[in-house]
């Protein structure tokens, strides 16, 4: 994942530096301008509770919706700076994504872990346009492919539901036995790829892949090992935390796995978990205004 990671952002952030200053200068400030777009999105996650613990793994099952407002500042030729702010939800579940028959599976599926996380993302990202645009806006170009890249922040809450349907806060629970609960407000590494379409002289449609790079192993709360029975005080945190025999087919309470000992593996603590966006988005071109001279 790190490699991922290090392969796609570094060519974007290479990307980005090759505007030069004379660019920025010769891009007069009559031909920059703003633009205000709305999103939907289509978002999912890459972590423990997927069908394969890796990043290329999700179930479409699990995908759900995400909108988003952005605010679009276009400084030079081919840079612009943009801010956003959305809210979308991730799932998972080990019952639909874990094989039950798959022997490297099996253990996720018995996990019995369930979870949906609410995510507010508040972003601002650097956009390096593969075609350049050296006129004004009424004179850009129809069709522009771009890269994009950035720093944001999260603030999320996972959340599962028991068996009597009940939806539970899930950090509280502190459902591996940590002695201080993780935190909810997260920085996050957003990058990705789109392409602007335009539609007339004031809008433009995008289709753009997005991933988040996060700095947190809990956006589901599976991260590390097992912990005791006797350390998980809560049945709400014993139902959650602990390894439950035919809860996916009985019920809760199911059967408690004595085998399960404290200190084996419940989630892989080595890899941070993702989420992804892809969607269409409109976007309004905010006129700039022409001063004409003053004459004397």
């Amino acid at each position: 994942m790190k490699q991922f990671f290090a392969l796609t952002a570094a060519p974007l952030l290479a990307l980005t530096m090759l505007a030069s200053e004379a660019d920025a200068q010769q891009f007069s400030k009559r031909k920059q301008y703003n633009t205000v777009g709305v999103s939907l999105n289509a978002m999912n996650y890459f972590g423990d509770i997927t069908p394969k613990p890796s990043i290329p793994s999700f179930r479409a099952g699990a995908t759900r919706p995400n909108l988003g407002l952005t605010f679009t500042h276009r400084f030079a030729p081919r840079i612009s700076a943009r801010a956003s702010l959305s809210y979308g939800r991730i799932t998972g579940d080990d019952a639909k994504a874990a094989d039950q028959n798959d022997q490297d599976a099996k253990y996720r599926y018995n996990r019995n872990m369930n979870f949906r996380n609410d995510i507010f993302e508040l972003a601002g990202v650097g956009i390096f346009d593969l075609v350049e645009n050296r006129n004004n806006y009424i004179k850009r170009p129809d069709f522009v492919p771009y890269l994009f890249g950035g720093v944001g922040v999260i603030r999320h809450n996972p959340k599962g539901e028991n068996a009597t349907g009940n939806i539970v806060a899930l950090q509280p629970l502190r459902t591996e036995g940590q002695s201080s609960g993780y935190s909810l407000t997260q920085f996050v590494i957003p990058f990705g790829a789109g392409a602007r379409y335009k539609l007339n002289k004031s809008f433009d449609i995008g289709l753009e892949l997005g991933f988040r790079k996060t700095f947190t192993d809990y956006l589901d709360d599976v991260s590390g090992n097992y912990a005791s029975l006797n350390d998980l005080g809560s049945e709400q945190a014993q139902y959650f935390g602990y390894y439950i025999t035919g809860a996916n087919t009985t019920g809760y309470p199911g059967t408690y796995d004595e085998s399960i000992q404290s200190g084996q593996m419940r989630g892989k603590s080595n890899e941070k978990d993702w989420y992804t966006t892809l969607g269409v988005s409109v976007n309004y071109i905010l006129a700039p205004r022409v001063r004409n001279p003053k004459f004397r």
